[in-house]
């Protein structure tokens, strides 16, 4: 693939970036060099690997959920202030 200086000067004003023409000789560079490595990259062989989604097999790992929670309402004790069974705070605002 080539990429011309025109190119980037065209990135560079699309993202309203000034550039000298050393910054833009220096990005036409390493953007040679990315778009090489991902040339390198189209040529490996990956007939035999098998496509993945998400990096895992576990489906669901969120425990079930239960109304019935032993742990609700501990801590209430030692706050300060409860009003109507919820916990009563200053205003923020």
């Amino acid at each position: 693939m080539e990429i011309k200086k025109e190119t980037i000067k065209h990135l560079a004003e699309l993202s309203r970036i000034k550039l000298t023409e050393k910054e833009e000789e220096h990005l036409l560079k390493d953007l040679l060099k990315i778009i090489n490595h991902f040339n390198e990259l189209e040529e490996i062989d990956t007939s035999k690997v098998l496509p993945i989604n998400g990096g895992t097999n576990n489906l669901n790992i969120f425990r079930e959920d239960n109304p019935e929670n032993p742990y609700q309402g501990q801590g209430k004790e030692s706050f300060p202030e409860n009003k109507e069974g919820f916990l009563n705070i200053p205003s923020v605002f």
